[in-house]
């Protein structure tokens, strides 16, 4: 069976004010004539559909035409909610919609109950794992501790358990939003490290043929049967490095996998430069971006007079404006934003606490701040889908 992995098309988000919607409908005409010219059996979708919990009308009207592309073409299709999508609206009308062969996943509890597919070697189980927001699916799954790994774990041992029952060499595909070991992510994932672990071992996923993942955005082999297909269009510059794609799958009849990556349209480079103002503008080298999104990080040690426009004048698609000047690093001018960069919510509550009382926080005082944080992240999510 051929499968077309894909992940994280956050249907409505913008580039730095740059609006994104015709990209996003290339990338889908991309997809259709990808299934189309190479045989695709089956589509999986793992998450993100959309950027946020209530999209706008545009974002949603390109998702219908994407559907019913994909269901004209008869090939079955199966997606899951990811962090940024409303579960809840996303699976509306998924009863109806499956008559279409569109398989919309996205009830935590139906985790074991997987879409059946076959081919000419027999079956292929499709087990859909949305994303799983600890605070709010403990109680489904049983678990004591609110953590990505104990939900995540629990969610598997379901489909374990089914996949047990069925007939031997049953081939199984699983679906899942979640951030695993040894994945690398970008500047354009919202955080998900509820419970105090930035990452879900990829064992946690052992027993099944293929783990389609997503949620981090550049195209990644955790192993061979454990992969992200990363976004199919940057949404921030921390991806200028990375090869926007999709996985092409062939699952043989005896559960190996061959996988190779379809490259997806770009509809402009990405650039991140570094220097002073003068220097940018006279670096020859810099010629080859001057028809790409631009970054620019100045480091001139006093801010330059119009550095937008001066910048606009030679990279006409300049989008951001970072201010870095080299000054020692015990310089206390430097940024608040740099002392912050790369440390998580809780690590700087326990910072501002050692600050205040000269002390950090005991054990307890720990726990008491992971689950205010875990419960602020849980009020969110239930605010985002009631509204």
């Amino acid at each position: 069976m051929r499968l077309l992995h894909t992940s994280d098309w956050h249907l409505g988000r913008a580039f730095h004010r740059v609006n994104m919607l015709d990209a996003q409908a290339e990338f889908i005409g991309h997809l259709v004539t990808t299934v189309r010219e190479r045989a695709v059996d089956a589509v999986v979708v793992s998450g993100d559909v959309y950027d946020r919990a209530v999209p706008p009308l545009a974002a949603v009207e390109l998702f219908d035409d994407a559907l019913h592309r994909l269901a004209d073409l008869g090939v079955p299709t199966v997606m899951i909610s990811g962090n940024h999508d409303s579960a809840r609206r996303l699976g509306v009308g998924a009863g109806l919609i499956g008559r279409a062969g569109i398989h919309l996943r996205t009830e935590p509890a139906a985790a074991g109950t997987p879409v059946m597919l076959d081919d000419a070697h027999g079956e292929v189980a499709f087990y859909g794992l949305p994303y799983l927001e600890p605070a709010l699916v403990k109680g489904e799954f049983g678990v004591e501790k609110a953590g990505h790994e104990s939900v995540l774990a629990a969610a598997m041992d379901r489909v374990r358990a089914d996949l047990a029952a069925r007939p031997a060499g049953t081939r199984s595909v699983v679906l899942a939003h979640a951030f695993v070991t040894g994945g690398e992510p970008s500047d354009s994932e919202r955080d998900i490290t509820v419970g105090g672990v930035a990452a879900v071992p990829a064992g946690v996923f052992d027993g099944v043929d293929y783990v389609a993942l997503g949620h981090l955005h550049g195209c990644q082999t955790l192993t061979d049967r454990v992969r992200y297909s990363g976004s199919p269009l940057p949404y921030s510059f921390s991806e200028a490095a990375h090869r926007k794609s999709m996985w092409l799958v062939d699952l043989a009849a005896d559960g190996s996998v061959d996988a190779e990556r379809v490259d997806c349209p770009v509809p402009r480079a990405l650039a991140r430069i570094r220097g002073t103002l003068e220097d940018l503008l006279a670096d020859a080298d810099l010629t080859r971006y001057e028809e790409a999104w631009v970054e620019a990080t100045l480091t001139d040690p006093v801010r330059p007079a119009d550095p937008m426009a001066r910048l606009a004048a030679r990279f006409p698609h300049t989008l951001s404006l970072v201010f870095d000047p080299d000054r020692d690093e015990d310089d206390s001018e430097v940024s608040y934003a740099r002392r912050l960069a790369g440390r998580s919510d809780q690590q700087i509550a326990e910072d501002f606490v050692a600050h205040v009382r000269g002390a950090g926080p005991d054990p307890h005082e720990q726990g008491v701040l992971h689950d205010a944080f875990d419960a602020v992240r849980a009020d969110e999510t239930v605010r985002e889908v009631a509204r």
